[in-house]
């Protein structure tokens, strides 16, 4: 996006993940002997926009040139509270339909989340306010600003009172949701903020002074970002949101729920859409990622039973093996790396983010990772900012028994555990999505395996409406099951 009063940068390629690829692709993937050429296009196709995908990375890519005859008209000056930087602009569509054209989004942001042929509602103008908020980090390439902490501030025309907030899954950027999750409330009369979380990409774990810094950061930027937006509502349309929601995917799920158990007086709800579970104990991503990584390559080669049963252990889900080796090439051993790297730098010092795809053995390899006994400051930085179950607002989460990122025996299954243990189930609906995968973009390659989740967001957002507005509670927890015909990417009933 290239904003009123700057010049956009020209189009860089995404180059290496880490520099340090060498035998791998230059884009973090294996070599691909294995996958079928249909599979590895969908894999070239999304890892040229968006590295690791959702709880991975996005390569940094430059601002979208705005198209010289679409030159927005300013809107009048709202001020964002705490912003160091704004640009204003009124908009005749702020959703994705309009905003690629105009130049207010960046699809590289929002790539692969989707599967093809969903349909997004169109045609909602009012007014886009982007910026940032004072910070340090500079890994935000988005508008040719190079400052992180940006923020996006859509006003619709025609507002309902209401606002929903969003941090970017994984390690993308501002406009990481706009497909996803603003598209569809704007069209419902929502205004919609989002934040970059104050880093992305790769290396975002090079942000702050000690382990567990960088992630901290997201959870102050969504409460900052809340609290800013509520103001600039109460300007524009001079009331305040009667209702705030926070919503979000993967990454983005973990702001949620992190948000509602510590700052639950800011929201009146929120979904979350298989979010990342932190527990300085276990489970969490440290303590999965490692297994298939060490385990994966003998099953690969051989069928090898121990090694399967060893993922199967590991809370991966029978019946996934299908997309085991896709994310073996794509997402396990880059997030494993760079996750590691942020909570316990020192496990392969002085290499940083470890050596990628290494063999079992190799000293420093995160294959050989055991979470379990690395030093209690390891655990400790996990504990900063872990979650703990306790909601104190209603949450709905969403998560599909398919993924094989974020194992939901692992996740989501721990995560209501956590809730009703708390004593906060009454707060609490956890739809088990049958056939669900982590990235809805590997439905196009699998569409007899899985099921997209974007729909059963929308069916998810419009039952937290139901539940905190009309006082009717959202349809009980179950395992949705995965419809044998019907249109699986713009319909879901949360029913068993």
């Amino acid at each position: 996006m290239a904003p009123a009063d700057t010049t956009p940068a020209p189009n860089v390629g995404a180059g290496t993940v880490d520099g340090t690829a060498g035998q791998d692709h230059h884009d973090g993937t294996r070599a691909s002997a294995h996958l079928p050429e249909a599979l590895m296009r969908t894999n070239r196709q999304l890892l040229a926009m968006s590295t690791a995908a959702v709880i991975g990375v996005s390569p940094m890519a430059s601002a979208v040139a705005r198209p010289a005859a679409a030159q927005p008209a300013p809107c009048p000056s709202v001020t964002v509270p705490g912003a160091e930087k704004q640009v204003s602009v009124c908009l005749e569509d702020l959703t994705t339909a309009g905003t690629v054209a105009s130049g207010h989004t960046v699809p590289a942001d929002w790539a692969g989340l989707q599967p093809a042929g969903a349909h997004n509602p169109i045609g909602v103008p009012g007014e886009q306010i982007d910026g940032y908020f004072p910070d340090s980090s500079a890994f935000n390439t988005n508008n040719g600003w190079n400052h992180d902490s940006q923020f996006v501030i859509r006003l619709p025309r025609r507002w309902n009172g209401g606002l929903v907030v969003a941090g970017s899954p994984g390690n993308r950027r501002q406009y990481a949701n706009d497909f996803t999750i603003s598209d569809w409330v704007l069209a419902r009369g929502y205004a919609y903020a989002a934040t970059d979380k104050g880093n992305s990409g790769a290396q975002f774990y090079r942000d702050g002074n000690r382990p567990g810094d960088a992630i901290a950061e997201w959870n102050r930027r969504v409460t900052q970002l809340t609290v800013a937006a509520k103001d600039v509502l109460a300007e524009r349309y001079g009331r305040a949101p009667r209702r705030t929601y926070a919503a979000g995917v993967s990454n983005g799920g973990y702001l949620v729920r992190w948000q509602l158990e510590n700052r639950p007086w800011l929201y009146d709800g929120g979904v979350d859409w298989e979010g990342t579970l932190w527990r300085a104990d276990g489970p969490n991503l440290l303590t999965s990622l490692p297994t298939a990584l060490r385990e994966y390559p003998a099953y690969a080669a051989t069928g090898d039973e121990r090694a399967h049963a060893a993922i199967l252990k590991a809370g991966f889900a029978a019946g996934s093996e299908p997309l085991w080796d896709f994310h073996d090439k794509v997402y396990w051993d880059l997030t494993q790396r760079i996750y590691r790297q942020e909570f316990d730098p020192s496990y392969s010092a002085p290499v940083e983010a470890g050596t990628p795809f290494c063999a079992s053995g190799t000293p420093g390899c995160d294959a050989d990772y055991d979470y379990a006994a690395r030093p209690r400051s390891v655990h400790a930085a996990v504990r900063r900012i872990q979650l703990t179950g306790r909601i104190g607002r209603p949450l709905i989460t969403l998560h599909g028994t398919l993924d094989s990122l974020l194992p939901i025996a692992t996740d989501s299954d721990v995560y209501d555990r956590l809730i009703r243990d708390r004593g906060r189930g009454r707060l609490h609906r956890y739809y088990r999505i049958e056939g669900g995968n982590h990235v809805d973009g590997l439905y196009d390659a699998h569409p007899d395996l899985l099921r997209p989740i974007l729909p059963c967001f929308h069916s998810a957002f419009a039952a937290l409406e139901d539940w905190t507005t009309r006082g009717r509670p959202a349809p009980p927890s179950v395992t949705v099951p995965r419809p044998a015909s019907g249109d699986v990417v713009d319909a879901c009933a949360l029913t068993g």
